[in-house]
C-alpha cells in the first residue's frame, strides 16, 4: 500500500492483544453466494459476491482458533454472508458446538421462516436488511421482496429470543420520514447507515436533512416511551452521558473494525472490515494457520476526526470510508461519499442539541434511560449512521 504508515499483517510480527478489550464479535460469512441481487451490495465491489460457497475449513479449525486466539474473551457470533442462511447447516453446527456464546444473524429476511425454532430462540438479535417502504426496498432488491420479508417477520417473531432489527442502508435521497417511522414503529429497532455511493449531488443532502428533523423531532417528543432509531439513540446517549463514548475499546467504539470484530471469510482468511475483503494486504488471520495480528485498519495522522466538532460522540464513525479518502488519497470518494456522510452526521449533532438531550434524559422515565444507556443491540452494530 503506498501513502500510508499501516504495516502489511505478519504471522510473526509481534503485537499486543489483536482484540482490544474483553469482548470479540466473530462474524462468520457462511457464504458468499445469496439469492438476491441488491443493486448497492458492497461485498459486489472486487467482485466478491459469490466468489467463495463452500467453507474451507472445518468446526474444529474454528474450534482450535478460538481457543488459542480468543482464550478468556466474551464471544458473540454474527453469521453473515452473501446471504447466511444459504448455509444453514454450519449455522447450525456452530450454534450447537457453541451453545454459550451469543448470537445474532445478518439476513435478507427472504428465507427466515426456514429457520428451526431452537435457532430462533438462541439469537440475540436479527437483523433484517430492508431499504424503507415497499416501492424502495423492492427497486434495490426485486419485486415483492418487501412483503415477503415483512411476511416472514412477522411469521418468526413470537419465536425469537431477542430482539429484531430493520437495518436500512439509504441510498435512495427520497426516502421519506414516513418510511423510515414505518419500520422504527414495526420492528424493535431500526438501524440505517448513509449509502458509501454517490448518492449525494443536487439537493440530496437538503432532501435528507428534511428528513433527519422529522425523525429526530419524533425522537424528543416523548419521555416516557423509546423511539428506537439506534443512530439518534447513540448520539444522544454519547452527548449525555460522553464517557460511554469511549470507555469500551480504547475510545473507538463507533467502528469495530479497529478493536474487536474479526469477519472470517468461507476460505478461513480474516479480516477486519467485511467491505474490504477484497484487499489482500487487510487480511489479519486465518483459521487454518490459526493465526491472528492486530487489525491494519487503525486510526491515522491523515484522517482529520481528532478537529471535528462532532469526534466527542462520533469517535470515528466509518474507518473504511476514513481509510480511503484520506489515508489512500482517493480525492474523488472523498468528495462525493466520505465528506457528504460526516456532514449529515455532524447535522444530526446540531438538531439533537436544539432539543436539550440533558434536559429530555433528566425528564425520561427509568425505562427509558436504561434502554438508551444499555441497548444490548449496541453491540451488534455501529452505532454511528
Amino acid at each position: 500500500m503506498t501513502n500510508t504508515a499501516i504495516a502489511s499483517p505478519s504471522i510473526t510480527s509481534p503485537s499486543a492483544d489483536p482484540i482490544v478489550g474483553g469482548r470479540v464479535e466473530l462474524q462468520l460469512l457462511t457464504t458468499l453466494k445469496c439469492n438476491l441481487k441488491c443493486s448497492y451490495c458492497s461485498m459486489g465491489v472486487g467482485e466478491v459476491l459469490g466468489s467463495q460457497t463452500e467453507l474451507k475449513y472445518d468446526i474444529g479449525q474454528l474450534a482450535a482458533f478460538i481457543e488459542k486466539q480468543l482464550a478468556g474473551k466474551e464471544i458473540y457470533v454474527t453469521f453473515y454472508g452473501g446471504e447466511p442462511t444459504l448455509n444453514r447447516e454450519m449455522m447450525e453446527t456452530v450454534m450447537r458446538r457453541f451453545p454459550a456464546f451469543r448470537y445474532q444473524l445478518q439476513t435478507n429476511g427472504t428465507l427466515l421462516d426456514n429457520l428451526p425454532d431452537w435457532m430462533l430462540h438462541k439469537l440475540s438479535n436479527i437483523l433484517v436488511s430492508v431499504d424503507g417502504g415497499e416501492q424502495t426496498t423492492d427497486g434495490y432488491r426485486g419485486r415483492g421482496v418487501w412483503r415477503q420479508v415483512h411476511k416472514n417477520v412477522n411469521h418468526v417473531r413470537d419465536r425469537l429470543g431477542g430482539s429484531v432489527t430493520a437495518r436500512v442502508t439509504w441510498g435512495h435521497p427520497d426516502t421519506c420520514f414516513e418510511e423510515l417511522d414505518d419500520l422504527a414503529e414495526s420492528f424493535d429497532y431500526l438501524y440505517w447507515q448513509f449509502v458509501a455511493d454517490e448518492q449525494y449531488a443536487g439537493d440530496s443532502l437538503d432532501k435528507r436533512k428534511a428528513v433527519l428533523v422529522q425523525l429526530i423531532d419524533k425522537f424528543f417528543c416523548r419521555t416516557d416511551k423509546l423511539y428506537p432509531l439506534i443512530p439518534i439513540m447513540g448520539m444522544v446517549r454519547n452527548k449525555v452521558m460522553p464517557n460511554r463514548a469511549k470507555e469500551l475499546y480504547a475510545g473507538q467504539t463507533q467502528c469495530r473494525v479497529s478493536t474487536h470484530i474479526i469477519n472470517v471469510m468461507p476460505d478461513g482468511k480474516i479480516f477486519p472490515c467485511p467491505d474490504m475483503t477484497y484487499v489482500p494486504s487487510m487480511q489479519m488471520g486465518e483459521i487454518q494457520g490459526n493465526w491472528l495480528v492486530r487489525s491494519p485498519l487503525q486510526p491515522h495522522p491523515d484522517m482529520p476526526c481528532s478537529n471535528c466538532e462532532a469526534y466527542a460522540w462520533c469517535r470515528g464513525n466509518c474507518m473504511k470510508n476514513l481509510y480511503l479518502g484520506y489515508v489512500k488519497k482517493d480525492e474523488h470518494y472523498r468528495a462525493n461519499v466520505v465528506e457528504p456522510i460526516c456532514e449529515l452526521v455532524r447535522f444530526m449533532g446540531r438538531e439533537i442539541d436544539k432539543h436539550d438531550p440533558q434536559a429530555w434524559f433528566a425528564a425520561a422515565s427509568v425505562p427509558v434511560r436504561k434502554q438508551l444507556i444499555d441497548a444490548e443491540v449496541y453491540e451488534y452494530v455501529e452505532i454511528m449512521p
